[in-house]
């Protein structure tokens, strides 16, 4: 397989905004069945940035050539765009991933980190791209180094190469249902051979996965919005627990694992996905929309504006606007173009911190009664700067209104969360989290307020909730085996 060199080492990447947020760890896609299946997966991951901007990494197969993959640092419209790199990716079979580190060295990814991952079988070569994370990895890991198994990263991803290299079944797909059942976690998978595109949910199916048909080909990607920007049909999503595996003859759906109850992230309605996408048959936009009217229904204020803070928080302070009848205001630009390569990031220039990414529309703001929306608080960091900066553009009351639970948990299932002590909700009440925001009020949505926006009428039924809500709950579905192992203390039973 070849591998095109490295480029220059990377630039920082500067998020002196997007610092205090929780972030969805990988974004996937594959396509099979094109003519440069390569330039399909760099506009599908393209798409799927906002899932991961550290790193990206794409395999392509081509029946004269062979397996094929390039893996760079930074953005893919920095990394896959140039004639020099995709013709290095020939085929009509390809996948990729756009990671942001969970697993492995967080902060210090090397170049062996970035997926897709590429094993050589005795049937054959095979790569994987994975979204979630393993809870049991470092058992795996474990016991796969004592049985001889040398690997090549810090990832969990890897731990699903080596199962299935050991793995005693007779072709890859079932080589990899039999590394997965191994598996503990949040897993979506996209993997191919020389003449198959696999895609794979774990059984809760916690992290999405949607199946689309371009043309005479197919393909799988996290989002629908990265289907609609290669021009492909939204088939459908993949089940919980659902294998499928495609070649020029079609689809072939299997069940592996025994069936288990839906625990999506209800995260991903909230923040992490792209509001043009569509979760479960509902738009994320309206959802979102959705979620700012029930805010507002549980958490009235008398107020002259509402202001979104950018631009997560926007279809929410839409939705507050609506219900509440309070005016929808911009209160705050966002810069959208502070790259990367900005300027060298001096000690004045990092102590300006938000102001980099935000600007306050004083005009407007000044001598007004300021709702803020935002969609979540984490450490309140950022939280307050802003609250400083609507203030010193003279606003007359400061009001927070949150489009999330508090979150009081980390997740261990593919979002890069902060230690729990470091969660402003888990060592903090609402008042108290208020009075150090040094805001006039602030008010989180409901956990059932959530459920109602997400579709759920009758809100969370506490015996078995529609989602994985852990970082707002502390009910993990799936255990943490690898945390407990280092200390993690769970939730105690009420």
């Amino acid at each position: 397989m070849q591998s095109p060199q490295m480029p220059a080492p990377r630039f920082p990447i500067a998020h002196p905004f997007d610092d205090d947020k929780l972030r969805e760890e990988c974004g996937i896609f594959g396509v099979i069945g094109v003519q440069d299946a390569a330039s399909f997966v760099a506009l599908g991951l393209h798409a799927l940035q906002h899932r991961g901007q550290e790193a990206g990494g794409i395999v392509t197969h081509d029946p004269e050539q062979g397996f094929n993959s390039a893996r760079r640092f930074g953005y893919v419209r920095d990394n896959f765009t140039s004639q020099s790199v995709m013709e290095t990716l020939p085929g009509p079979l390809g996948i990729g991933h756009v990671r942001y580190s969970t697993a492995g060295s967080k902060g210090q990814t090397q170049i062996r980190d970035v997926q897709p991952f590429f094993g050589e079988f005795a049937m054959g070569g095979a790569a994987i791209a994975h979204n979630g994370n393993i809870t049991n990895a470092n058992a795996l890991r474990r016991e796969l180094i004592e049985r001889g198994s040398i690997f090549q990263s810090s990832s969990d991803s890897e731990c699903i190469i080596h199962l299935m290299a050991r793995s005693l079944q007779r072709n890859i797909p079932e080589r990899m249902e039999d590394a997965l059942r191994r598996v503990e976690g949040a897993f979506s998978v996209v993997a191919m051979t020389r003449t198959k595109l696999i895609g794979v949910r774990d059984p809760l199916g916690v992290r999405p996965l949607v199946l689309g048909r371009i043309g005479d080909g197919w393909c799988l990607s996290s989002e629908t919005c990265a289907l609609d920007i290669i021009g492909a049909e939204f088939i459908r999503e993949i089940e919980p627990g659902e294998m499928v595996v495609i070649t020029d003859g079609g689809v072939e759906s299997h069940f592996p694992f025994r069936p288990q109850p839906s625990k999506f992230c209800i995260f991903e309605h909230v923040y992490f996905s792209r509001p043009d996408s569509i979760l479960g048959g509902r738009s994320v936009y309206e959802t979102r929309e959705a979620i700012g009217r029930e805010l507002a229904k549980e958490s009235p204020v008398e107020a002259d504006l509402v202001c979104p803070v950018p631009d997560s928080g926007t279809p929410a302070a839409i939705g507050f606007s609506l219900e509440s009848g309070i005016p929808y205001a911009m209160g705050i630009i966002r810069n959208q173009y502070m790259g990367r390569t900005f300027i060298e990031p001096t000690e004045q220039i990092r102590n300006m911190g938000v102001r980099l990414k935000l600007n306050v529309n004083r005009a407007l703001i000044r001598g007004k009664r300021v709702i803020l929306v935002d969609d979540s608080v984490v450490r309140g960091t950022t939280s307050r700067k802003i609250k400083d900066m609507i203030l010193d553009a003279g606003a007359k009351e400061v009001h927070f209104r949150i489009a999330s639970p508090p979150t009081a948990w980390p997740c261990f299932y593919g979002v890069d969360t902060p230690e729990r002590e470091k969660l402003l909700a888990a060592t903090m009440t609402e008042d108290e989290m208020r009075t150090h925001l040094g805001v006039d009020s602030l008010k989180f949505i409901s956990l059932n307020g959530l459920y109602r926006a997400v579709g759920e009428t009758n809100g969370r039924d506490s015996a078995c909730p529609q989602y994985c809500d852990a970082c707002f709950s502390g009910e993990y579905p799936v255990r943490p085996s690898d945390m407990i192992e280092k200390g993690f203390s769970l939730k105690a039973a009420e």
